[in-house]
């Protein structure tokens, strides 16, 4: 039972750590933001053409693909 939530939170580690300047991402209250800058512990991201904020890390679900 411990190995595949280790394995998970690994690949999920790995996934905030490749993410950079213009990825879009899902956020655990089911935003779809666009990262601006890449902080320490917090993302710079924009929500539309008007709004910006910063996002903690963990608050990131998943990376957004684009259904096209």
């Amino acid at each position: 039972i411990i190995r595949p939530q280790q394995q998970q939170a690994k690949k999920h580690a790995q996934m905030l750590a490749s993410l950079t300047k213009g990825d879009k991402v899902v956020t655990n209250g089911g935003l779809i933001v666009e990262i601006k800058k890449v902080e320490e512990t917090f993302f710079a991201v924009k929500f539309n053409n008007d709004v910006e904020g910063r996002l903690v890390k963990d608050a990131v679900m998943r990376k957004y693909e684009d259904e096209a």
